[in-house]
């Protein structure tokens, strides 16, 4: 009878453990991204509150026979594009707020910094320029990560 072969397989089986996740950037590098979104918060919440405080002085500048009917006028009279023109861009600073919140949330849920697309690290040269990112760069400008 023949003994079966020594059991190699266990030395197979024995696979390296996976390491328990580490955070992809240290507490220094967050704390400095904390406090650059903090401090880009509140220009963007500044320009939204100024931009929509214009808008509405605007509205009561305008005399009740300020509105011209005729071909001159265009898309409308000059306060009127003038206010539409301020309320969407105090509406895009608050979308920047936003996205800057978003961004404090993933900080402390310590997502921080992982692209949404690909579940890897965004490299901290693309975070320091814009601290909210959420993607990569090859995923941002058109998925040429993705062809």
């Amino acid at each position: 009878m023949t003994k079966p072969a020594p059991a190699k397989a266990s030395a197979a089986k024995a696979e390296p453990k996976p390491e328990p996740s580490k955070p992809a950037f240290d507490k220094k590098f967050l704390d400095e991204q904390r406090i650059m979104l903090n401090v880009e918060r509140a220009k963007y919440l500044h320009s939204a509150q100024m931009l929509k405080a214009e808008a509405d002085a605007l509205v009561f500048e305008r005399e009740p026979g300020d509105v011209q009917f005729d071909e001159e006028s265009g898309e409308g009279d000059t306060l009127a594009v003038e206010r539409d023109f301020d309320l969407a861009r105090s509406a895009q600073a608050n979308q920047q707020v936003d996205e800057i919140d978003a961004a404090l949330a993933r900080i402390g849920a310590g997502t921080y910094g992982i692209c949404r697309v690909s579940a890897q690290p965004i490299p901290k040269e693309r975070l320091r320029a814009i601290p909210w990112a959420t993607e990569r760069v090859e995923y941002k400008v058109g998925g040429l990560g993705r062809r």
